[in-house]
């Protein structure tokens, strides 16, 4: 799909270039929320978040799927094993590895062996890890206590990336 059929279509390479050029500019800004904390931040991000997904379709993109390990917290390894009728351990053997830093159950490979390359659809859509089904994370929680995760995704995520871009545009931050 085009973006001239599809105006909300992502452009992965354009996509990379912006995240190359303006990354270290939208960290500094998210760490000045991070100190700043600006009022009325919690009731502007909703705001933004529509607009951002009037512009982002993220069928065209899927970067998440493609660059990123959802984590599986021991409901979804449950959930999605009975899906795919096999045992909580066969599925951890199959496709994860643990991350005993963080504690985290991860993918073993990327692309996520859930998604459909062709569609940039997920095969598991229904039963997705809890991380997934919350991705990006856009107004999830207090803004400000959520930056952290941000400033992960605005490499990963155009979606984030914007609603990033249009914070910086609306917040007289100094």
């Amino acid at each position: 799909m085009t973006s001239s059929t599809n105006p909300r279509a992502v452009n992965l390479r354009q996509f990379a270039k912006q995240v190359k050029d303006n990354k270290s500019k939208l960290r500094r800004f998210l760490t000045k929320i991070e100190n700043v904390r600006p009022r009325g931040l919690d009731q502007l991000t909703p705001v933004i978040e529509q607009q951002v997904w009037a512009e982002v379709d993220c069928l065209t993109c899927a970067n998440c799927c493609k660059k990123m390990s959802p984590t599986f917290n021991k409901k979804d390894l449950e959930r999605i094993s009975a899906y795919l009728g096999m045992s909580v351990e066969a599925f951890k053997e199959k496709w994860l590895y643990y991350d005993k830093k963080d504690g985290d159950w991860m993918n073993v490979k990327q692309p996520c062996q859930f998604l459909d390359k062709q569609t940039n659809m997920c095969s598991i859509y229904e039963v997705r890890p809890a991380d997934c089904a919350g991705f990006p994370h856009l107004t999830k929680k207090k803004m400000a206590d959520y930056i952290h995760v941000h400033k992960q995704n605005i490499e990963y995520c155009p979606a984030t990336y914007k609603m990033v871009e249009k914070l910086k545009a609306t917040l007289p931050l100094k």
